[in-house]
């Protein structure tokens, strides 16, 4: 029902995760673990959902930092649980508190800085990608925190995976080479976002070894995530959070 990255295994204090569509309350076609309050979901069975994931990383709902996403790049440095909008990226350096971020295709990046005890919390589309949400909130962990990439731990969810994030010209353009193809059987381009956030990680100087990318895609493993491209619109929200235990 969740998955724990095993990058954060031998930090104590650390708790995080990402959920899957399974182990929830919701009915057909939020089966069953949805976590989003904006897809037409019975608000009390998200509730019950929330309560569920939350629980599983060792928090109370009230406990979460969620806000109203816009593929954009702002950046929220918070200081206490609630919710918000506007913002695609979170970080903190307080404790007893979860950042999450909703995703149903896009990728989550969690980020740990262990020197320093912060923590982000990150939803990266393809826009968000682009106009550099990982390295942004880097750089603001740096600045706020002294965050040094030598130091952080790094977490790339599940997401939809090159072989099925298919796009017209118009968004690859936006692309290096180094993270996209094209099939001309099929006049597309296939981009990498795994690849792409990854490499704004490792500018920053996160070692390689300290990043861990998972293998699943939502498109391909529907069964266990839910995928707004596989099915067309109408399904549930995951969440990926993290947190620093009191």
């Amino acid at each position: 029902m969740i998955i724990s990255p095993k990058i954060f295994k031998n930090f104590e204090q650390i708790s995080a995760g990402q959920s899957t569509r399974l182990g929830g309350v919701s009915p057909y076609p939020y089966l069953s673990l949805n976590l989003g309050k904006s897809v037409g979901d019975n608000l009390a069975n998200v509730e019950k959902n929330r309560e569920i994931f939350f629980g599983k990383l060792g928090f109370a709902k009230e406990q979460a930092v969620l806000s109203h996403q816009v593929h954009g790049s702002e950046i929220l440095q918070v200081s206490e649980a609630g919710n918000f909008s506007g913002f695609d990226a979170q970080i903190t350096n307080k404790k007893g508190i979860c950042l999450a971020v909703s995703i149903a295709d896009c990728t989550p990046i969690l980020i740990y800085d262990s020197d320093n005890e912060a923590i982000a919390a990150i939803h990266a589309g393809w826009k968000g990608t682009v106009a550099g949400i990982v390295s942004n909130t880097l750089h603001q962990m740096s600045s706020q925190f002294g965050t040094d990439g030598k130091n952080c731990f790094a977490y790339i969810g599940a997401c939809i995976s090159k072989k099925n994030f298919e796009v017209n010209a118009d968004v690859a353009d936006y692309f290096e080479p180094d993270f996209k193809i094209f099939d001309p059987a099929k006049n597309k381009y296939f981009v990498d976002l795994k690849a792409a956030n990854l490499a704004q990680l490792l500018a920053f100087g996160i070692p390689e070894s300290q990043i861990e990318v998972s293998d699943y895609c939502t498109v391909e493993d529907n069964e266990r995530f839910f995928s707004h491209r596989k099915e067309k619109g109408q399904t549930g929200r995951m969440l990926a959070g993290i947190g620093m235990n009191l």
